[in-house]
Order: structure tokens, then C-alpha cells, then sequence
């Protein structure tokens, strides 16, 4: 009895995974056999009708081109702010040294805090030993020991004395502003905030996010330390 006859090898199947792995190492595939694209469709995405795979590139390119410039515009204002910001506390650097005594610097700062880096408030927590913080919250300058129990709630940021920006805790909010204040920039003041640190509030929950850059805030705080250490002593250095 015969063997029966052998049907011809099968075609190896492949997922489509793999397909897409070869198309994607070998791209002028298409090159070599163009004749395929005219079997190719892909749905339009609205309706029943289709497009061609290159008119499929085109329109991918597009919406890619588009994410890119949006991307580019995010970068180009976000340069701007940071040139605005530097060339801000150049010019701040410039006004204090124009002013002899603390306080005038100090009132000077908080003026300049509020009009030109756009703080909704902010504060200057001065290190004085045996100084207690008043019950409400200071108008510019608050002086307290640094081993004072109310700065517990600052102990984080003070341990690494490095500027940050987030949201504000109740326990910051009641020593520094009261109400209102939902995000603030910490810049400390000199060596491991050996002078105190700056507290710049905002209302807005969102505006010193912690993702925010903070390089220009190390500039500011070298500033602000200089103008307090340099400053001719004048009673309770009040603004």
C-alpha cells in the first residue's frame, strides 16, 4: 500500500507582534515591495472611510509636529519667567545695597517681594535667641529661637536648609501668615539657615508646586542673608 502523499510545508504563522518588530528593524521594506501599499488601508477614524498608510504618516507627523510646538512654546516661557526672574533679583541685589540701615532693606525686601517675584505675602523668619514668636502672625519679620517648639512644623525643610517650594501645612500657615496662603517657596539664610529663612506665600495651591525649579531661590536667599548681616544695627531692625 502506498504512503499517502504529504501536503505542502505550512506556512509559518507569525503574531503580530512579530510583524511589527520586523517592519520596525527593516523600514524600507515598503521600499522593496511598494506594490503592497495599494492593498493597505487604515479606518479614518470617523466614518466608514480610510486612508492610505502614507496619508496615515502624514497625519501622525502632524499631530506629532503640533506636540512639539507646544512643547517648544512650554520651553520658551518658561525660559522667559526664569530670565525675568534672575534679571529680578539682580536688580533687588542692586536696591539694597542702596540702602545703609536694615530697616530701610527690610521694607525695601517685603516691597520688592510682593511687586516684583509676585508673593501674595511673605515673611522673614529671623533666628534670635530667647525670642518668642508673637500670637499673631508677624507682618514681615518674625524673630524666634531657633530651638523654639512652634518651628517643629518647619523642622524638614530646616533640617536639610534647602529652598523648596510646596504646599503649606496649618501648623506653617498659623506661625507665619493665617490665612489664605496655599503653596510658599522656603529659601533658607545663610549656612544651613544659621540667619532664619524666607517664607514667600501664595494663594494659589498650584503656583510653588514642588516639582517648580527652585535654582533661582538659592541667589535670592545669599542676597537677603547679606543684606541682614551687613546692615548697621538700628534698634529692633523692624521694617
Amino acid at each position: 500500500m502506498s504512503e499517502p502523499e504529504t501536503s505542502a510545508e505550512a506556512t509559518p504563522e507569525f503574531t503580530e507582534s512579530e510583524v511589527a518588530d520586523y517592519l520596525r528593524e527593516h523600514p524600507d521594506f515598503f521600499e522593496r515591495y511598494p506594490s503592497l501599499l495599494l492593498h493597505m488601508n487604515m479606518p479614518h477614524g470617523v466614518g466608514d472611510s480610510a486612508v492610505s498608510l502614507v496619508e496615515r504618516q502624514v497625519s501622525m507627523l502632524r499631530q506629532r509636529n503640533t506636540e512639539l510646538d507646544l512643547r517648544l512654546a512650554e520651553l520658551v516661557s518658561v525660559a522667559k519667567l526664569n530670565d525675568t526672574l534672575v534679571r529680578n533679583i539682580i536688580r533687588l541685589g542692586a536696591r539694597l545695597m542702596r540702602v545703609p540701615d536694615t530697616n530701610g532693606r527690610l521694607a525695601k525686601l517685603k516691597s520688592s517681594l510682593e511687586k516684583d517675584f509676585s508673593a501674595d505675602n511673605a515673611v522673614l523668619v529671623q533666628f534670635e535667641p530667647g525670642a518668642s514668636p508673637p500670637e499673631l502672625p508677624a507682618d514681615f519679620v518674625l524673630r524666634i529661637d531657633r530651638d523654639h517648639e512652634a518651628l517643629e512644623a518647619f523642622d524638614g525643610f530646616l533640617r536639610t536648609a534647602r529652598p523648596r517650594c510646596g504646599p503649606i501645612t496649618d501648623s506653617q500657615r498659623k506661625l507665619v501668615f493665617g490665612r489664605g496662603i496655599k503653596s510658599a517657596a522656603f529659601v533658607p539664610l545663610g549656612d544651613g539657615a544659621r540667619l532664619g529663612f524666607l517664607v514667600i506665600g501664595s494663594k494659589d495651591p498650584k503656583y510653588f508646586h514642588p516639582t517648580k525649579r527652585t535654582d533661582y531661590l538659592g541667589p535670592l536667599g545669599n542676597i537677603v542673608a547679606a543684606a541682614i548681616e551687613s546692615g548697621q544695627p538700628d534698634g529692633d531692625g523692624s521694617p
